[in-house]
This record gives C-alpha cells, sequence and structure tokens, in this order.
C-alpha cells in the first residue's frame, strides 16, 4: 500500500503541474477513486479525473496538448489511460452542465502532502445516476450507507439536472 500511496502522490503532483502550467484549467477526481474520499475503498482499475480543458481557437476541445504535455513529461498511453508514475489515469472532459458544476464544486484536500481536489460526494452520486451503470448504482448504495451527504444539496443537484426520478428509481 505504501508503494502505491507513493504513486499516487506523485500522480497528483504531476495533475498540479500541468494545471500550473495552463494545460488543463481545473481538474478533480472523480469515480471510483473519488468515492473512496467518503467510503469504504473499493476496487477500481484506474483514477478517473475529470478535466476541464483550454479550447482550441475554433471553440473545439481536444486531449491532444495534454496527451503531449504527458509525453513530453515521459509518460504513455495505455489503451483509454495514460500510465502517470505506475498509475493508470483516465481524463474524462467535462462535458455537460453537472460535470462543470461538480468541478466548480471540488472539495480542496491533501492526498499525504499533496494538494489536490476531488467532487463532493453529492456530485459524485449524482454523476453516478445520470451515468446510470450497475457499478454507478453501486456505487450510489454506499455513498448512502457511509458517506455523510448533505441531502438539501444533494436534492438541488439532482432537481438541477433532471435526475429527481431517477434517483427515485434508485433508492427506492
Amino acid at each position: 500500500m505504501v508503494n502505491y500511496t507513493c504513486r499516487m502522490e506523485k500522480t497528483l503532483q504531476v495533475l498540479n503541474l500541468l494545471e500550473r502550467d495552463g494545460v488543463l484549467s481545473r481538474y478533480a477526481i472523480g469515480g471510483a477513486m473519488g468515492a473512496t474520499f467518503y467510503v469504504e475503498p473499493v476496487l477500481t482499475f484506474d483514477l478517473d479525473i475529470f478535466v476541464i480543458l483550454p479550447q482550441t481557437g475554433d471553440g473545439l476541445l481536444t486531449l491532444q496538448p495534454l496527451y503531449e504535455a504527458l509525453r513530453a513529461r515521459g509518460y504513455a498511453e495505455e489503451g483509454e489511460c495514460v500510465n502517470i508514475e505506475g498509475v493508470p489515469v483516465q481524463f474524462l472532459p467535462a462535458h455537460n452542465d453537472l460535470l462543470l458544476e461538480a468541478l466548480a464544486a471540488a472539495r480542496e484536500t491533501l492526498y499525504e502532502q499533496t494538494p489536490t481536489r476531488v467532487l463532493r460526494a453529492e456530485h459524485l452520486a449524482a454523476i453516478a445516476v445520470q451515468t446510470g451503470r450497475e457499478k454507478d448504482r453501486q456505487r450510489v448504495r454506499l455513498l448512502l450507507e457511509q458517506a455523510l451527504l448533505d441531502g438539501n444539496y444533494l436534492a438541488s443537484v439532482l432537481a438541477r439536472h433532471g435526475l429527481e426520478a431517477k434517483w427515485k428509481e434508485w433508492t427506492s
């Protein structure tokens, strides 16, 4: 575990450098790894990083400059991920209003001694509902059982993004 903790901290340090250098505008940890900041850890393959990317001149978003910056630092793509310090990282652009809101509201925290951001538990739950896979349903159950969710805040997120009916279906 110590080795993984060290690799994860180095990975987050690289992400902080990419943000400082303007390669990405903002990032936060999401997915199963993000949930581990609130609930008991579950097995996960990769580190999901939600990002806001700088736009190109014609308004398009592309991961190309990010991947080029990582390659220049010696990190290689492996399928859908980039291996950064031994941690497979999947970059997920914030492509809708819920993800943009989640990134804006992400909580500042430390991983060991390294500053990072993690999506709020309420946003993790709402994103899981929006995504709608069985593993997302399981994540919602874990968050309900173990995380300290702000019910009013969660209700407002679900209402803003039209997820109330699906939430009731999943949690009834």
